[in-house]
């Protein structure tokens, strides 16, 4: 059963999405800014970005930002994670 007076997506949610990419775009002039853009989680976030084309966007987002091993390791490395996955150096 639909809802007596639907409101779109765009009227629910546009203010808001709104305002996260005016906040994406100011954390990214503020690394450029600082000269941070080698960092491996800033390199993760804007190989992120590509996936906003893709008819699946929400999961290529979160899967590039994911760990991609299947094995688990014995012991963490760290006390937390980095909310990005460092891609191997050639």
């Amino acid at each position: 059963m639909k809802p007596a007076n639907p409101q779109s997506p765009v009227d629910l949610y546009f203010m808001d999405a709104r305002s996260k990419l005016i906040d994406i775009a100011a954390f990214m002039d503020r690394v450029e800014r600082d000269g941070a853009t080698d960092d491996y989680r800033y390199q993760a976030f804007r190989e992120a970005l590509k996936a906003l084309g893709s008819d699946h966007r929400a999961i290529e987002v979160l899967k590039s930002l994911s760990d991609p091993t299947k094995e688990l390791i014995p012991v963490a490395t760290t006390k937390a994670a980095s909310g990005a996955w460092p891609q191997p150096t050639e």
